[in-house]
């Protein structure tokens, strides 16, 4: 996006990877739900994340040692001017699908076309800015845009290369488990049972087994993904060894419930795997869809009322930092106190549509760590008070007599998630507010989120050292009224979609930083979401047998990580 690769042309290996990595094995992952799709590509249905991310290919592909850098995967080449006002990529003559057939213009074009009218919704903005798309020669396909976006040549770079004549007489926005898809990448389907497991097993006759950008990649013959009911008992099953790897989200328990035998016999190791990324924001949102959360004053109640600290101590031992911004713990952040320099010229001449503290500063609400938590809870009664609320014999209401309440939507299986809300719903009864706990399998979970049919949601959006395009499929307008985008909270800010559009366009690193910066003071200021906590690590349970290298990419424990670059060493 900025400046030179890191890689010289005749790179060996991504600089993270062991190239000398052996073959075999297999490592087993445990899921709390359930899937009832092999189509990760729609909107429609829930498929195994391993689907998308080891059966099908893009034309380029991630370092995740480089934020906004990409290397030739399925194209061996690409040419764009400098202005980027269009994008050519040329396929490698050797690419192939898993079944023998060549990976061919014609299937790119199809992907292309089909993605962004008939697949997810996070596929269509970007294919609305394609003005044209054509074939250029046998192998060579030339993108042209509509729209000044810098970013575009790379996000279409990334969009995963389907075979079109697998979906012919399909309809692909229909597809569940009676299409087993057939892609490029090292893995292909092999045995599954809807809702309890799925086995990918490589492939020996991968087309791109060689290419330097693979080297010390898809080390594992096999990669399961068994089902169970909830997380609890996801963690029982690493415990007895039917499941080779557990991620541990909690700080407290990885102290204190990580002393089980085969801990002790040497069996299973504990990893830590420190990151660079941004902290992404992680809490529970409020959609101002619905008029309850409408007033951001309400929603900025709604965070005094929640006692980040005695919630930590209660549940983490006080060990987890708060989330402060969307992209804390990282250079995208915004800085504390007033907005300066680039930021602020970006954000002044809208300050008559900012909320209070995206000019002058804004920072959370900190409790004194007792339960009581007093001051803030007479802050948010308050801002309740300013927004035509008050306590009236006991209950929140407002001047016509109506009860202040909303319901919270928790997925099935979330035990640390309830434990949360149960101590936040206990804080909310002094202030005279009882909210419906509503808890549904994660089909319905996901079902409900998709159409945004909830007050109060459990809400995780990670975010990147190299946001752009997503960030309007995140926080655009269109997500107000359209399904399946990650806007859950409804937000409708013409000031942030000018940040996101001034991120596309920048013609320097400078530049770029300011229009991320002023996006983030927007998303804060916009109280959206009760942020929690996160951490600058991972904790990884595993065999012993299961090894990662020693040099850590920037993201850490992350997309492209585990297993992408772990082996099997017995």
């Amino acid at each position: 996006m900025y400046g030179d690769p890191a890689l010289p042309p005749d790179f060996v290996s991504l600089p993270y990877v062991n190239p000398e990595a052996p073959k075999g094995g297999r490592i087993a992952f445990g899921e709390a739900g359930a899937f009832d799709s092999l189509n990760p590509h729609i909107l429609k249905g829930r498929a195994p994340y391993g689907v998308r991310a080891y059966v099908f290919e893009s034309l380029l592909g991630r370092s995740w040692d480089e934020p906004f850098t990409l290397y030739g995967l399925l194209a061996e080449s690409v040419e764009t001017p400098p202005d980027r006002s269009w994008v050519e990529f040329t396929l490698r003559p050797e690419a192939k699908f898993s079944d023998g057939s060549p990976v061919t213009v014609e299937d790119v074009l199809w992907s292309y076309e089909t993605l962004g009218t008939e697949g997810h919704p996070r596929y269509h903005g970007a294919w609305g800015k394609v003005a044209t798309a054509e074939a250029t020669g046998p192998r060579s396909i030339r993108f042209t845009f509509n729209t000044e976006d810098r970013e575009l040549p790379l996000i279409l770079g990334l969009r995963p290369i389907l075979q079109k004549a697998q979906w012919d007489g399909r309809d692909f926005a229909e597809s569940g488990l009676d299409v087993v898809p057939i892609g490029s990448a090292p893995y292909v389907i092999g045995d599954f049972e809807a809702g309890r497991f799925i086995s990918l097993k490589r492939n020996p006759d991968y087309w791109g087994k060689d290419l330097p950008f693979m080297r010390g990649q898809a080390n594992f013959d096999e990669i399961r993904y068994d089902y169970f009911g909830d997380g609890d008992v996801v963690f029982e099953a690493f415990k007895a060894g039917e499941i080779d790897s557990y991620r541990e989200g909690n700080a407290q328990k990885w102290d204190t419930q990580y002393d089980f035998p085969r801990v002790q016999s040497g069996e299973v190791v504990k990893s830590i795997v420190e990151h660079q990324r941004p902290s992404g924001i992680r809490g529970f949102v409020m959609n101002t869809r619905n008029p309850v959360f409408a007033d951001w004053r309400v929603r900025d109640a709604m965070i005094h009322a929640f006692n980040f600290e005695f919630i930590n101590q209660t549940l983490n031992g006080g060990s987890q930092p708060r989330i402060t911004s969307y992209f804390s713990n990282s250079v995208l952040a915004m800085s504390s106190g007033a907005a300066e320099g680039k930021v602020r010229a970006l954000l002044e001449p809208h300050a008559d549509q900012l909320l209070p503290g995206a000019l002058e500063g804004y920072a959370l609400p900190a409790s004194d760590g007792t339960e009581r938590n007093r001051a803030n809870i007479r802050a948010a009664i308050d801002l309740m008070a300013e927004a035509g609320w008050t306590v009236q014999d006991g209950v929140m209401r407002n001047a016509q007599g109506q009860d202040f309440t909303f319901e919270i939507v928790l997925s099935q299986g979330a035990t640390e998630t309830q434990q949360i809300v149960d101590i936040f719903a206990s804080a909310l009864s002094r202030m005279g507010i009882t909210p419906t706990i509503t808890t549904v399998d994660s089909a319905q979970y996901k079902e409900r989120t998709n159409v945004y049919d909830f007050d109060m949601a459990y809400y995780y959006r990670g975010l990147s050292l190299s946001p752009g395009n997503e960030q309007m499929l995140y926080w655009g307008s269109a997500g107000v009224t359209e399904p399946g985008t990650r806007n859950w909270m409804g937000m409708d800010s013409p000031v942030a979609e000018d940040m996101i559009q001034n991120m596309l366009t920048a013609q320097s690193r400078d530049d770029y930083l300011a229009s991320v910066k002023a996006l983030d003071r927007i998303l804060t200021t916009g109280r959206y979401v009760i942020p929690i906590w996160f951490s600058d690590h991972s904790r990884l349970a595993h065999e012993s047998r299961l090894k990662f290298p020693d040099r850590v990419p920037m993201y850490g424990d992350w997309i492209g990580f585990q297993p992408d670059i772990w082996w099997n060493e017995e």
